[in-house]
């Protein structure tokens, strides 16, 4: 089978757009459980799709991207991306899991032994994908520190240092530090834990990690990027960008842009580009949906309302302009992921154009990433 689309579903509430908590198959009483999250990966996972991401903030909701709003007819309130991740893992088999992480409120020691600790628990399939913003409405809600601008290069240079001690704090344990001979009574090989000594305008962290070296080596890294910036970072630091073309003849500039970065940071490996978009599949639910919510749905993304064979006829579009793959938004869970998975999937098998099962058994192995070597190992 020639190269298929990769393809990933965003995860988030009841669903992308504000009135799905509404529909009737929706489970508004179940969001703040482990159950419901557990079965939206294991949907996503019988349609052997290759990852989930899960969304958080440190802020709640809002209609407003900069403040809070007094709404009380929408979804408010959200668990923890990484936990909720780490209590799905070992419920799943497959699909990779990719939690968000906003980082300037976060400290980099804590979310490596984190995301270290979901690749151990999911086999080797997590990732993390890191925001950089500082809306001072989040900002007040941790109340640790104040920025001047949410979107300066400033938080974008943060997040690189960030992502930095990161993955050096994976690579802080060698692979085969763990001796664990009982004859000996040597457990672990002290002289392959190596001390990361990282200073920087932000962090100062001495390491190495409690956790060892994550079965992958170095779980995925994802950044969204709408401008340059975050393109910029995403090209420094991540193994996955997740873009938002609005047409198809936006991928070729995006791609060039992309491409000039990863050039200009000097990687040898290059980016998966997924592009994202939000899908309501089914006639007319999208025009339904905004008279619930008296108002139109408007997105950062693309919006998608038809059927799943038109569905497959623009994912295979955006795959042939050069993305990786598409990062799906399901405009109301559980209906849109289950028509992606019953749909969708189906349609572009009968197509040659998607998996029959799963192969790879670490999430980087299907994003065809290599297994990076570790930094400190000297022989």
């Amino acid at each position: 089978m020639p190269e298929a689309p990769h393809l990933a579903v965003a995860l988030v509430d009841a669903g992308w757009h504000p009135a799905a908590w509404r529909e009737p198959d929706a489970r508004p009483a179940e969001l703040f459980t482990a159950g419901y999250w557990t079965d939206l990966v294991r949907e996503a996972e019988r349609g052997l799709l290759d990852l989930v991401t899960f969304e958080d903030s440190l802020a709640v909701q809002s209609t407003h991207r900069d403040r809070h709003d007094d709404r009380v007819d929408q979804v408010r309130g959200r668990l923890d991306a990484v936990l909720v991740a780490a209590r799905v893992a070992p419920l799943t088999q497959h699909i990779g899991l990719v939690p968000t992480v906003v980082v300037p409120h976060t400290e980099p020691f804590h979310i490596s032994k984190a995301i270290a600790t979901l690749d151990f628990v999911s086999g080797g399939r997590a990732g993390v994908r890191v925001v950089a913003t500082a809306w001072p409405h989040e900002t007040a809600h941790v109340g640790r520190r104040e920025f001047a601008e949410p979107f300066d290069a400033e938080r974008f240079a943060e997040t690189a240092d960030y992502v930095d001690v990161v993955r050096r704090l994976w690579d802080s344990w060698e692979d085969d530090a763990e001796i664990r001979d009982v004859a000996t009574g040597r457990f672990v090989d002290v002289d392959k834990l190596h001390y990361i000594d990282f200073e920087g305008r932000w962090f100062n962290v001495k390491g190495p990690s409690i956790t060892p070296r994550p079965p992958q080596g170095q779980p995925v890294v994802a950044v969204l990027a709408h401008s340059t910036e975050p393109i910029r970072l995403a090209a420094r630091t991540a193994d996955v960008v997740f873009v938002t073309p609005r047409w198809t003849a936006d991928i070729a500039p995006l791609l060039a842009e992309i491409r000039a970065e990863e050039a200009a940071a000097g990687r040898a490996e290059p980016l998966r580009v997924f592009a994202d978009l939000v899908v309501f599949l089914g006639a007319d639910r999208l025009a339904r949906l905004n008279d619930v919510a008296g108002t139109e749905f408007t997105s950062d993304a693309a919006v998608f309302g038809g059927t799943a064979s038109e569905l497959a006829d623009l994912v295979l579009e955006w795959h042939a302009a050069g993305v990786s793959g598409v990062r799906l938004r399901p405009g109301t869970l559980p209906h849109d992921l289950r028509a992606i998975t019953g749909e969708l999937v189906p349609e572009l098998r009968r197509r040659n154009a998607f998996r029959s099962g799963y192969e790879e058994s670490t999430l980087r192995g299907r994003l065809g990433l290599d297994r990076p070597a570790n930094r400190y190992v000297t022989t």
